[in-house]
């Protein structure tokens, strides 16, 4: 079983890292550290470690000073699970999922999960099913039905569910083939650019990424995730969402430390040119929009390259760029239950039905190889001009998760509860919703320590304007 510096070597070396900066690097802890049979923590920790190692390589591009970095495998878990461990006013997390969302059996003996925490979501799934939003009469409705269509219909009626497959059966697939064609983090110039310097820092900036700009399109845990890790590292990452978009509002608290947070509603011609403004002056554009939705507004990645030339446009899907599915929605929930996890963690379990991972892992995994593509893509941008496109999906990294192997036992692990979290993981801060407990960051950098010095605010707390940059 590969070791995880093996992991992280492959992840770094496979977008062009120096292999010598991994000697650098220092991972500690044993796993397993919560119940699975897969290696959720190592992937968690090797995901966190490569974005914390781009930040420091960027360091050391810009000041000349090398640094060490270092993650912790059990603070690493307590991070890729940080929704369940924040505390507002010493008050737990509310109910993390609507009343009808979850797994069902249908009338071919199948099992199906449902996302509803949307209402327009859970509006199309009982549309569909022509029942009212109880438990009851959505699991009744479903035995009229066969997994696979209600899966089919749903989708078309513009809701999100999934049938539980096995790994054979998602192998089986063509969507499953085309992704075997893919890598697991894409970097691809889309255009031409004279290399930009870094921004210039302030006497007193002592951060990786101070001077950048970052928009960030993205809600619920994935792309939130990569820009609560920018931030982290310094970045000035503007959450720009819609005042009639729907929001979790405790992701919105655990993943806007550090941001800015402005409304934008980009229906319409004028906002869309605010965006075109913002867009502008960023060095990084990030987003999770439905696959083509943005490309509809005037927002693909080429539109950005000509808007910006030499811009780093990061692009998260759920099944992938290319394929059947490349346009198909999806939460890590769902992926986990289409590509095999939930049976097979069933399985090993021995329960009949699925069973989810004790982490929203793909989720959390693909925000922070969204961060390290990103500041991956920006150094080059630096060093050799170009605009850039990455690309990630849930998918890809649910495959590249399922190749790291399984734990024989690994389900008989004790699980982390918030009491067994070290209160060295563990900060306070203020924010906008009160006072917060919250889980810091865990790759810890030598010289340039993470940290988030702005307070998680409600949604559309800021003007739709990047924030004066004070120079030496």
């Amino acid at each position: 079983m590969q070791s995880p510096a093996g992991i992280l070597r492959e992840i770094w070396t496979s977008v062009g890292g120096d292999a010598a900066a991994l000697d650098r690097v220092r991972l500690t802890g044993e796993e397993p550290q919560i119940p699975s049979s897969f290696r959720v923590a190592v992937a968690g920790q090797t995901m966190i470690a490569a974005a914390g190692l781009a930040a420091a390589e960027i360091w050391r591009l810009r000041s000349g000073e090398a640094q060490d970095v270092s993650v912790d495998i059990r603070h690493a878990v307590a991070e890729c699970r940080s929704e369940r461990y924040l505390r507002l006013d010493d008050k737990p997390p509310p109910p993390a999922w609507d009343a009808i969302a979850g797994v069902y059996r249908t009338g071919d003996d199948r099992f199906v999960r449902c996302h509803t925490n949307f209402p327009h979501h859970r509006d199309a799934v009982c549309g569909v099913l022509g029942c009212e939003p109880e438990r009851e009469k959505v699991q009744a409705a479903l035995m009229r039905w066969k997994g696979e269509d209600f899966e089919t219909a749903a989708y078309a009626a513009g809701g999100v569910v999934a049938l539980m497959r096995s790994y054979d059966e998602w192998s089986a697939s063509p969507q499953a083939h085309a992704l075997v064609q893919l890598p697991l983090i894409s970097i691809e110039k889309i255009g031409e650019a004279a290399p930009k310097p870094w921004p210039q820092r302030s006497s007193n900036s002592d951060r990786p990424l101070a001077g950048l700009r970052v928009l960030d399109l993205s809600r619920v845990i994935a792309g939130p995730v990569a820009g609560r890790t920018l931030a982290a590292h310094g970045a000035d990452v503007l959450l720009v969402s819609g005042p009639e978009l729907p929001a979790i509002d405790w992701l919105t608290i655990d993943t806007g430390r550090g941001k800015l947070t402005t409304f934008i509603e980009l229906k319409g011609e004028a906002g869309r040119a605010q965006l075109r403004a913002l867009l502008q002056d960023a060095e990084i554009f990030s987003q999770g929009y439905r696959p083509g939705a943005l490309a509809a507004l005037g927002f693909a990645p080429e539109d950005a390259a000509k808007i910006n030339p030499g811009i780093v446009y990061v692009t998260l899907s759920a099944y992938g760029h290319a394929g059947p599915w490349a346009e198909r929605r999806g939460f890590d929930s769902l992926v986990q239950t289409t590509t095999g996890f939930n049976h097979a963690e069933g399985l090993a379990a021995g329960i009949d039905g699925p069973k989810e991972l004790p982490a929203q892992m793909l989720d959390h995994a693909t925000g922070y190889l969204m961060a390290f593509g990103a500041m991956m893509a920006k150094a080059r941008q630096a060093r050799e001009g170009g605009s850039w496109h990455v690309r990630v999906s849930l998918a890809q990294t649910g495959r590249w998760l399922w190749n790291l192997g399984r734990l024989d036992g690994g389900l008989n692990t004790l699980d982390l509860t918030s009491e067994a979290v070290h209160a060295a993981f563990i900060e306070r801060m203020s924010s906008g919703f009160g006072m917060l407990k919250a889980v810091r960051h865990s790759a810890l950098l030598s010289t340039t320590p993470a940290q988030w010095s702005r307070r998680a605010m409600p949604l559309g707390s800021h003007p739709a304007q990047w924030p004066v940059q004070k120079l030496t």
